[in-house]
């Protein structure tokens, strides 16, 4: 409706766009992919897993986990989807590297209704069967992820359009659109008269070099015939630009720089913004990343045994409060122990700290008098 067209690369060209993809992006890749199995204790990491290294530190000869993982989410967060070929050894059908497939990659079935995965590589197409793509949709529901950039089109052309009014505005030193009106006396100007005005008054005021001032001669007036910025309320259209770029991609503005009227960017408020992003937006992200993996590409003996954890608690790294009271709770509860939780902080382990302990205040009534007064030796009679 507003004219602009809409591609990938004219939506990343919206600062808020741009900001709250990255945002995401970043975030995503910079938590650790940790292979775990399944035991009769529960699960436990695998470290010297064959795929522990391909998710968490060199999924292909040319990009580190990070850099890998960014493309993927990047994908999710515009084209809908993101797309790995998969290397598979010769014998054996491990896979031996995750290479980066373009978002723009077209889905379809053949005539049996297997999937197939077709994209340009330097100008060539290729063609590949279910079995040799890595594939993870965002929301939607078929063969493909929908695109957030095709849904939000008609909000990204406005952006777009606000965007281009504010640059032309500026680009003319936000002079206003208009007519030279003639006095009443003159009924038609000659060519020549016309060729004169056109350049002693047209041409010299616009431009971004045009003069400050003007003169109008003879009863010459100008009538203006577009809404100034103010009157077009520029400021707040672009304010609302931004929080509506941030409901389609689903991140908070607050989370790239932009806070609502009246509204801080510091304090508790905003932290339980941070809060409601991890768990609303993010902890999905994660989910379909795990669930693509378990489908895709661990076989279904392995899914039996072996599980791809994302570590969400890696978000709290960065609040030493958070953190230390997150430590503390499972610790208290028996769910960690102390080599653990120095393990998590990067420390070496200390004697005895391999056993789980926890806190007994909190005992059945009947064995309160067998614990005693605060979980001390038990009251005698006199006492």
């Amino acid at each position: 409706w507003a004219g602009e067209p809409v591609s990938v690369s004219g939506a990343l060209k919206l600062s808020a766009f741009w900001a709250g993809v990255r945002v995401t992006a970043e975030t995503v890749a910079s938590l650790s992919f940790d292979i775990m199995e399944k035991t009769s204790q529960g699960k436990v990491r695998v470290p010297d897993h064959d795929l522990q290294g391909l998710f968490d530190a060199s999924p292909n000869a040319d990009q580190t986990a990070v850099e890998f993982w960014e493309g993927r989410v990047l994908g999710l967060c515009t084209t809908g989807n993101g797309f790995a070929e998969k290397v598979l050894r010769p014998r054996g059908g491990d896979i031996l590297a995750l290479n980066p497939m373009p978002a723009e990659t077209f889905v379809d079935r053949t005539a049996d209704g297997a999937l197939r995965y077709r994209f340009l590589d330097r100008g060539k197409e290729v063609t590949l069967p279910e079995e040799k793509v890595f594939h993870v949709k965002a929301f939607g529901d078929g063969d493909m992820g929908w695109s957030p950039v095709e849904f939000a089109r008609q909000g990204l052309s406005l952006a777009l359009a606000t965007e281009k009014a504010a640059g032309h505005a500026y680009s003319r030193g936000l002079r206003t659109k208009g007519f030279f009106v003639m006095p009443p006396n003159v009924r038609q100007l000659t060519a020549e008269q016309r060729a004169d005005a056109k350049k002693t008054l047209v041409e010299a005021n616009s431009g971004p070099n045009a003069p400050w001032a003007g003169i109008l001669e003879g009863g010459v007036d100008f009538k203006a015939v577009a809404l100034s910025m103010r009157d077009a309320e520029m400021i707040l259209n672009r304010r609302f630009n931004v929080e509506d770029v941030c409901r389609w991609i689903g991140v908070p503005p607050v989370i790239i720089g932009h806070s609502a009227e009246g509204q801080t960017m510091w304090g508790t408020g905003v932290s339980a913004i941070m809060q409601s992003w991890y768990t609303l937006r993010l902890r999905t992200i994660l989910k379909r990343i795990e669930q693509a993996i378990a489908k895709r590409i661990l076989t279904p003996a392995q899914r039996l045994r072996f599980a791809v954890k994302i570590n969400y608690e890696d978000l709290l790294r960065g609040d030493t409060k958070a953190r230390s009271a997150f430590y503390v709770a499972l610790l208290n509860a028996g769910v960690l122990t102390i080599n653990e939780v120095r393990e998590l902080e990067g420390r070496p382990p200390v004697e005895g700290g391999d056993v789980p302990r926890m806190q007994s205040q909190n005992v059945p009534i009947t064995q309160a008098d067998e614990l005693g007064h605060n979980g001390g030796p038990p009251l005698g009679d006199d006492e």
